[in-house]
């Protein structure tokens, strides 16, 4: 069988229509699944983040002309899935990380230092290709031109402080500023307990609870419940029962995993990969049609499964003169829109159908229950035929009349929001537009109203806002760096077939750039809340945390996300408007009360039309007909 274009995955049998970079596909599969244990894995190449949900890892697509350099990054970032899925212990993790916000940034960062440090000690084609990722990471994030500590992150200066330490491998040249900023701090206080790391690293609870005494040290946590070691030899109890708990995990997780095995990958290169002009390294290859331009790429940043500390009240942005709120069709000439939306309908034409089919059910649910709302029994209104065999049987019966119930889902206003950052080009932005698209015609058929909003950044790594903190002298603690463009696609008074060309706008070259998450969805509330109908529902569409490197370089790891957390904490305790998420390859459900996650981009159609009908239907009349109330009966004279 073929393998489905669609779905990003490399199922193919080989055979002469197979891609150029298919066996290469194959064989890092192959090597992901053998490393991690996990021949269960379904392991699928995508244009968006690399990403582990469940049994589902999603890895860069390569470049169409696959150069030597381009395979060790996708090489890298399958290694150091495989390797976490190996040798780490979540239960462990979650008992031994600290509370504090930024220190568990750190002990997130170093565990998984942890994990790639095993692999390269054991495997040198291993180590080669994390260090080419970690190399195309750094890059990418601009490190090398920070000059102020407050400008360099701490986890990233301690991750490859701890790499160095345990495999005596030099950071990367594009972290070699943020380590050299950090270095006499970290040694100065906290040296003795990074020496301690290297001979713990096959224990993942000592090597973390070591990471406890460190943090400490450096006045990020408190200490650790248990009391640390006398001395820096384990006694032969400890290490008897720390073998039993972790030697099975990390050593024989590797075992039977030869050298040859990780070169595979590279021995399947198509002809030609090691021509390095070929093609720019990316660990995440644009379409040739609607992907960004080749500096648009996003660094890669570990997604933190535990929860931060929810207040925001210091979140502010350094600047918001350059903040713009644009119409679609204010950026982009009428039949270039037009242009762009026939690509997006060529694109979905497959899926268009199947949405259609989910949205024609949702709206049979929407009219059922308007068929149901009638009240019963009355003095007035419009005559009820079926109880008039009740006067021709008794002449002295009153006539009974019925009229319709309000029902809720009409006075309803609901709200999509799209994020309309990097990450989501290809196929997730293609889907999301399209989803939206039909949902927003079947809803206005009911007599819903929906606006379709976007959200991104002006710039990559910060815009206009950052020169302006630049030339005001690099002020400490400058909150948000880039310049918001908020977008409106279809606002809730437009007709749909008015606003139907502006979703193509999605499809534009250059448009997907960074995600601030938690203002724009501030910005999206505010928007539906004034709105004049009763009910109104706002759904947020998302692939990942809020990123934004020229924020996060100068401030906390978890700035925009805990300012994101305390946002929705607002929206769904104090606000009428009711929110919901809907997650593309990534765990939304740790935000939102109401959310859910969804693997692949494709299965967002059946989502966002099963969690509108939840929604309308938790509040439909249970009995199709209502009893009449005391006093709900007015009599007429004689």
């Amino acid at each position: 069988m073929a393998s489905d274009p669609r779905s990003g995955s490399n199922r193919g049998k080989t055979g002469a229509r197979d891609a150029p970079t298919e066996p290469f596909k194959r064989a890092v599969e192959t090597c992901l699944k053998s490393i991690a244990r996990r021949p269960d894995l379904d392991v699928g190449f995508a244009p968006e983040r690399p990403s582990v949900a469940g049994t589902r890892v999603r890895l860069p697509e390569p470049p169409r002309k696959l150069t030597l350099h381009d395979a060790e990054i996708i090489r890298g970032h399958a290694d150091s899935i495989a390797l976490r899925l190996a040798c780490h212990d979540t239960a462990v993790h979650r008992r031994l990380a600290p509370d504090n916000p930024e220190a568990r940034a750190v002990f997130e960062a170093i565990e998984q230092a942890r994990v790639e440090a095993i692999g390269a000690r054991r495997m040198t084609g291993v180590a080669g290709n994390l260090a080419a990722m970690l190399e195309d990471r750094y890059h990418r994030a601009s490190f090398s031109d920070v000059t102020d500590r407050a400008e360099a992150p701490l986890a990233d200066a301690l991750a490859m402080m701890v790499r160095e330490r345990l495999t005596g491998r030099a950071p990367p040249t594009g972290a070699e500023k943020v380590v050299a900023l950090w270095r006499d701090v970290v040694e100065a206080r906290a040296g003795r307990d990074l020496d301690k790391l290297t001979g713990r690293i096959d224990d993942q609870r000592r090597f973390a609870e070591t990471v406890r005494d460190l943090l400490a040290a450096l006045d990020m946590a408190e200490g650790r419940d248990t009391e640390p070691d006398e001395d820096d030899d384990d006694g032969a109890d400890d290490k008897r029962e720390d073998e039993q708990q972790s030697k099975s995990l990390d050593e024989e997780a590797l075992e039977g995993v030869s050298e040859q095995d990780t070169e595979l990958a590279a021995d399947e290169l198509p002809e030609g990969a090691s021509e390095a002009d070929d093609a720019p390294s990316s660990d995440l290859p644009e379409d040739a049609d609607i992907g960004e331009a080749e500096d648009g790429g996003e660094p890669w940043r570990p997604r933190h499964p535990l929860p931060n500390d929810p207040r925001g009240s210091d979140y502010k942005p350094f600047t918001a003169k350059f903040d713009k709120i644009v119409h679609a069709e204010d950026l982009c000439a009428p039949d270039e829109l037009e242009r762009l939306r026939s690509y997006l309908d060529k694109q979905l034409s497959h899926l268009q159908g199947i949405v259609a089919r989910l949205a024609n059910r949702l709206q049979r649910r929407l009219l059922a229950q308007q068929n149901r709302g009638w009240d019963f029994d009355l003095e007035e209104g419009l005559l009820d035929p079926a109880r008039l065999a009740r006067v021709v049987i008794d002449p002295m019966h009153p006539l009974s009349f019925k009229m319709e119930r309000d029902t809720k889902f009409r006075d309803t206003v609901v709200t999509l929001l799209i994020d309309n950052s990097g990450s989501m080009r290809g196929r997730p932005i293609t889907v999301a537009a399209t989803c939206a698209d039909i949902l927003a015609r079947t809803l206005e058929r009911c007599g819903v109203k929906v606006e379709i909003l976007g959200f991104t950044t002006q710039a990559w790594k910060g815009g206009q806002s950052r020169e302006a903190w630049l030339a005001a002298g690099k002020p400490a603690a400058p909150g948000r760096l880039n310049d918001l463009r908020h977008i409106i696609y279809k606002s809730a008074d437009a007709p749909w077939r008015r606003a139907r060309k502006n979703l193509g706008l999605m499809m534009r070259e250059g448009l997907l750039k960074e995600n601030i998450d938690g203002e724009a969805l501030a910005w999206a509330h505010e928007r539906t809340l004034v709105r004049p109908e009763n009910r109104k529902i706002l759904m947020m569409i998302s692939d990942g945390a809020p990123v934004d490197d020229s924020t996060l370089s100068v401030n906390p790891g978890n700035y925009l996300e805990r300012h994101l957390r305390w946002v929705i904490e607002e929206i769904e305790t104090r606000s009428p408007v009711e929110l919901i998420a809907i997650g593309i390859g990534h765990d939304v459900t740790r935000y939102y009360r109401r959310a859910l996650t969804i693997v692949d981009a494709e299965e967002l159609g059946g989502a966002m039309t099963e969690k509108l009908a939840e929604l309308f239907e938790e509040d439909a009349a249970p009995k199709h007909r209502s009893e009449p109330r005391p006093g709900r009966r007015r009599h007429r004279a004689a």
